[in-house]
């Protein structure tokens, strides 16, 4: 526990550094990034929908045909 206790007190007086040596993104870049983001989240949410869609298909079909 006092390992970890000296390692942040080492570390944080480097984080403000850190941070000024940051190249943030600006507006416009931002916007972009967030688009194709949302988009992707999309294009995952669709694939998982879809194969949801199949697999309960699939299992509902195996329990009709073991007659349960």
């Amino acid at each position: 526990m006092i390992d970890r206790l000296t390692r942040l007190r080492e570390f944080l007086p480097t984080v403000p550094v850190e941070m000024k040596r940051v190249t943030w993104p600006d507006w416009d870049q931002l916007r972009n990034a967030t688009g194709v983001i949302i988009v992707f989240v999309l294009i995952v949410a669709g694939i998982i929908g879809l194969m949801d869609l199949v697999f309960r298909q699939m299992v509902n079909l195996i329990i009709r045909q073991l007659g349960a």
